[in-house]
């Protein structure tokens, strides 16, 4: 049903739009609960947002909690669902062109569990203090089909991820899986291997989509063979460093179920629980390596 303003006595009643005084509506934003004309509506997942607060520019005061849009696992939905994606990209691009100027960056942010190696006292790599390098080394690339095939499947796999669980949770579940990577590498591999690469991370994302995937009911086909096909991959080429495949993947599971299925009531607590349970064992499998070491 269509309605004129000023049509009938009950109508000269309304509000103006906040914006717009001389225009009467019955429309109120969802979230300052202003009233709003036509022309100021912004759809929402729930009613209609003045533009102010679709900005989270304004309002006349907080906004309820409960009407601001939200992804599946409790992120707020952005206007740009691909920022972090977008700046990780950019990041292990800068990385690798830095490498290719400078050669000895190498070997300076990959990941060496100690050098020399034991049983002499370590002055280079992990056990030698160089902790850092479980981070550095998830973004390290030497070769350019490396650093292209982990690209590509980071825009594959990253932006809807980012879009499904939000900023925060999605950069969570980046960091934990590669940082499990690492620490499984470091744990299992020989100590004077050099292991880089996103690759940890991005089995990661593969999991949490498995997840996800599931959650929403989708065909999990697709996903499963292109993680099969990967894994045949990492178990068939002597170069592939498969357990910072498998840490980042087992990693990635558990951390995208815990975003996925946490209980609305308790979501950020199970969520950023359990990807502290994750880097709680990244930390034990550091210590129990350092301690076989020096």
């Amino acid at each position: 049903m269509n309605q004129e303003a000023g049509s009938t006595p009950q109508a000269q009643n309304l509000p103006g739009c906040y914006r717009h005084p001389d225009r009467e509506t019955g429309i109120r934003c969802t979230r300052c609960e202003r009233p709003i004309c036509p022309e100021c509506m912004v759809s929402a997942s729930v009613g209609f947002q003045c533009p102010e607060c679709v900005r989270d520019g304004g309002g006349s005061g907080p906004a309820p909690a409960a009407a601001r849009p939200r992804t599946i696992a409790g992120g707020t939905v952005t206007a740009d669902p691909r920022l972090f994606t977008k700046i990780l990209i950019a990041v292990n691009v800068a990385m690798y062109l830095a490498i290719q100027m400078q050669p000895s960056l190498l070997r300076d942010l990959a990941l060496i569990g100690a050098w020399p190696p034991a049983p002499f006292s370590p002055t280079e790599g992990v056990a030698g203090g160089e902790y850092y390098r479980l981070v550095t080394s998830m973004f390290v690339h030497e070769q350019i089909w490396h650093i292209g095939f982990n690209m590509l499947s980071l825009w594959w796999l990253g932006g809807p991820l980012e879009a499904a669980l939000g900023r925060a949770r999605y950069l969570a579940l980046y960091f934990v899986s590669g940082l499990a990577g690492s620490a499984l590498a470091y744990l299992l591999a020989t100590p004077v291997t050099q292991t880089f690469g996103a690759s940890g991370a991005i089995f990661g994302l593969f999991g949490a989509t498995a997840v996800l995937m599931r959650k929403l009911n989708y065909d999990l086909r697709p996903i499963i063979a292109l993680l099969v096909i990967n894994l045949i991959f990492t178990f068939g080429w002597s170069s592939i460093s498969w357990q910072a495949h498998i840490g980042g993947l087992v990693a990635g599971l558990i951390t995208g179920y815990g975003m996925v299925h946490a209980p609305r009531e308790r979501r950020a607590l199970v969520q950023y629980g359990t990807c502290a349970l994750v880097l709680l064992a990244v930390v034990v499998l550091t210590v129990i390596r350092t301690a076989q070491l020096t």
